[in-house]
Formats: structure tokens, C-alpha cells, sequence
């Protein structure tokens, strides 16, 4: 693990090079090109961190509900994918805590030394960090009762066969949860183009071919319950798990 001061100053570092070269200067993400008709964001990882711990935003992530609908507890394990700053993946390595494991899965070193830092501080040791692909999750198999998105799933880029990939490392009756910006709600507009947005149903026709159903659907971030002055955009709540399978979980 990466000691923290360490972490600041390679942070630093980017920020700095950022400032001097300018847009032209920002370090693409791992993985490779995208497919044509794909955006690529060249956003640094640094700039990742600035955007994503703003203040305002963390109460529009209503972690502790989330938490509660996942029905997480201890023992079990459980994978934040593109988990950013950690905002999830910190209170998910307490509830999994004793005994099981919040995976932090990210594509950009510096977020996961930022996490890394986050858990050391915070004596979080059933916190482990994933250095994944683009379009593989980079988990190991049969290991996962959770697989967690939040406004993550429409980057990526093969969005069936990261699924199909992603099944291999769950459980039998392992779930998939994904939150996901409404389709027309007008900041998800300001952030990405049409194409690079997504729906339920295109959802659940790529759920429906990896082998799940819809399970549980929640209006945690819809309408008057999506916090207001956070500047995040509406989003839906779905939660899918393998045709036929039985969980006792919410």
C-alpha cells in the first residue's frame, strides 16, 4: 500500500502537470481506444478526485439507504466498480466488516491510492483495491454477492460482455446493482451525448441475455427524493439476480 504522503504528492504531481500543459497535457484512462462512436474522456485522475469529493455532492448519494437496500452485512463480499473516491466503498468495507471484502474496482491508479489512503486511516482491512480494465472487471471468480454501479455502467464500452464477465464472479445467487443517470434528465444531458447515455430497458435486454431478471426496483434518487442543490442528475435503481435463484436479501 502506497503510504499516504506519498499518495498526496504523486496527486500533486498530476495537478501540477495538468495546470502547465493544459487539456492537452490530461493522461488518458487504461484499457484502450474505445470502439468507434464511443466517447473518450481523457479526464485525469486528479480531476476525478476534485469533481467527485465536492461536498455537495456526497448527500445526494444517500450511502446509508443504499446500504440498507443492498442488505449488506458482515461476511459478505462485495465489489464497488468504478468506485471513484471510494464515497461507497469506505461505508461498504464497515458494513461487510468482520469477515468479508469491499472490492474497490477502478481503472485509474491514482483513485485507488486515494482509497487506499481513505482505508488506511479509517482502519478499514476488509477493503481491497482492483485495478481493472475497461471492459473487465478483473474479480475473482465465484467470489461476489454484490456487484455495485453508481452512474458508472454507461462507460463502459462492450456493456453485454462486461456482463457476461462480470456473472463469472458472483456467487449462485449473486446480484447486480446498478443506479444510472434518467436518460433525459437535463444535467445527464450536460455531461454525455446520446449515445453514450443509457436506458432500463436497453438494461435489462443485456441482463435478460447474461442470464438475470429484475429483482428489485427503488426510487431512492427519483423525483423528490433525488436531493436537491447537489447538481446530480435524477437516477433509477435497479437491482438483477440469475433467473431462478432464491435470496433472502432486500
Amino acid at each position: 500500500m502506497m503510504p499516504w504522503h506519498a499518495v498526496v504528492a504523486r496527486l500533486l504531481a498530476v495537478g501540477i502537470m495538468l495546470s502547465v500543459g493544459g487539456a492537452g497535457m490530461a493522461q488518458g484512462p487504461p484499457g484502450g481506444a474505445p470502439p468507434p462512436g464511443v466517447r473518450h474522456d481523457n479526464t485525469s485522475g486528479f480531476e476525478w478526485i476534485r469533481r467527485l469529493e465536492r461536498p455537495e455532492r456526497l448527500p445526494a448519494l444517500k450511502v446509508d439507504e443504499v446500504i440498507a437496500a443492498l442488505g449488506l452485512k458482515p461476511g459478505m463480499a462485495i465489489a464497488d466498480i468504478g468506485c471513484g473516491t471510494g464515497a461507497f466503498t469506505i461505508p461498504f468495507a464497515g458494513a461487510v466488516a468482520p469477515g468479508g471484502t469491499a472490492f474497490a474496482v477502478d481503472i485509474w491508479p491514482e483513485l485507488l491510492d486515494y482509497v487506499n489512503g481513505k482505508a488506511e486511516r479509517g482502519g478499514h482491512t476488509t477493503l481491497k483495491t482492483v485495478l481493472a480494465q475497461r471492459d473487465d472487471p478483473a474479480l475473482p471468480r465465484g467470489s461476489l454477492d454484490i456487484a455495485f454501479f453508481h452512474d458508472v455502467f454507461h462507460n463502459v464500452h462492450d456493456r453485454p460482455g462486461y456482463l457476461k464477465r462480470l456473472a463469472a464472479s458472483l456467487k449462485p445467487d449473486g446480484r447486480i446493482a446498478i443506479v444510472e443517470q434518467e436518460f433525459d434528465d437535463p444535467i445527464a444531458k450536460r455531461w454525455d451525448k446520446a449515445e453514450d447515455r443509457i436506458t432500463r430497458e436497453q438494461v435489462r435486454t443485456w441482463m435478460a441475455a447474461a442470464g438475470f431478471e429484475l429483482v428489485r426496483e427503488l426510487d431512492l434518487f427519483q423525483g423528490a427524493n433525488n436531493p436537491k442543490g447537489a447538481g446530480m442528475p435524477e437516477r433509477w435503481f435497479v437491482i438483477y439476480q440469475r433467473a431462478g435463484a432464491r435470496s433472502t436479501s432486500p
